[in-house]
């Protein structure tokens, strides 16, 4: 039995893939907790609302990614499954659909604030330029799919009107990275394993070459995270030293990630990863409730 074009219409969208969106939502923890800025619960909803329209921009992006590569896709052995590369939904409508998620995003970002539209119309001509010539250029593309998690936070601080850390940009960075390379290395073991085509710049990439960025990278996202959190700026920012209590949950959650690329083959799909894996899950929950309970009790 067919599934109805809805259906597969919201999975093009790819829903799961969301989750990165987050990142938006970075700003107003952090601002929430700083003494010096009037951040307050009820502007929760306004950096919410920039975090959708991210969802929707995202996924107009999505859809023209994979009207670029459909004949890519259907030789991939995972990729062939996404309803346009299966034939469940045509073109067109993955055109259109499209077109209407782009026009809302950005019309919505505009409404919300000048500042916040020009980081949105920043990701989505960064994102087309990628679609159609960066993703091309290997470690080029890396950078791209990291700078638009650098976008996503950046979009959460304007929208906010607060000041962001470099430091939180330069985690958000080198964590974007991480997951990419992971990504990466993933996609290659696939196509090493089953054959089929693949596109130019991962033909470029080795296993090798990319467990040493991984190993580089992940040391420098722990280094980074902990100066942050223990930086002069950031004690005298939140008055308390003790956000360096969240630094084994980093840790732990690096070294965990690294468990599920290595021994169990994964990191593919890092936003299913993030959802369904139970001691990940375990270790962000401890994270946000000592980030709380440190603001809180300080």
């Amino acid at each position: 039995m067919s599934k109805p074009r809805l259906v597969s219409i919201v999975q093009a969208m790819r829903p799961r893939q969301w989750t990165k969106n987050i990142v938006v939502l970075a700003a107003f923890v952090f601002a929430l907790g700083d003494r010096h800025l009037n951040v307050n619960v009820a502007d929760f909803w306004i950096v919410l609302k920039a975090a959708i329209l991210f969802c929707a921009v995202s996924s107009g992006i999505y859809l023209i990614n994979d009207i670029r590569d459909v004949g890519l896709d259907r030789a991939h052995p995972t990729k062939k499954l996404r309803p346009l590369a299966a034939g469940e939904i045509s073109t067109a409508t993955a055109a259109v659909t499209a077109f209407l998620l782009l026009a809302a995003g950005l019309g919505a970002a505009a409404w919300l604030s000048v500042p916040l539209f020009s980081v949105v119309a920043g990701y989505v001509a960064l994102q087309f330029v990628y679609t159609f010539a960066l993703k091309q250029i290997a470690l080029v593309d890396l950078f791209v799919i990291a700078s638009g998690f650098v976008l996503r936070a950046l979009a959460g601080a304007v929208v906010l009107q607060v000041p962001i850390s470099p430091w939180l940009l330069l985690c958000a960075l080198l964590l974007a990275l991480f997951l990419a390379l992971c990504k990466r290395r993933h996609e290659l073991v696939v196509v090493n394993d089953t054959g089929g085509e693949t596109r130019e710049s991962l033909a470029q990439y080795s296993s090798q070459l990319l467990d040493q960025l991984i190993a580089v990278v992940s040391a420098a996202t722990l280094v980074s995270y902990a100066l942050y959190t223990l930086w002069p700026d950031t004690v005298a920012k939140f008055g308390t030293a003790k956000l360096g209590l969240t630094i084994p949950f980093v840790i732990f959650g690096l070294f965990r990630y690294l468990d599920l690329v290595y021994r169990h083959e994964k990191g593919g799909q890092p936003e299913v990863i993030l959802l369904t894996d139970k001691p990940l899950l375990a270790d962000l929950a401890l994270y946000g409730l000592t980030v709380a309970a440190v603001l809180l009790l300080r």
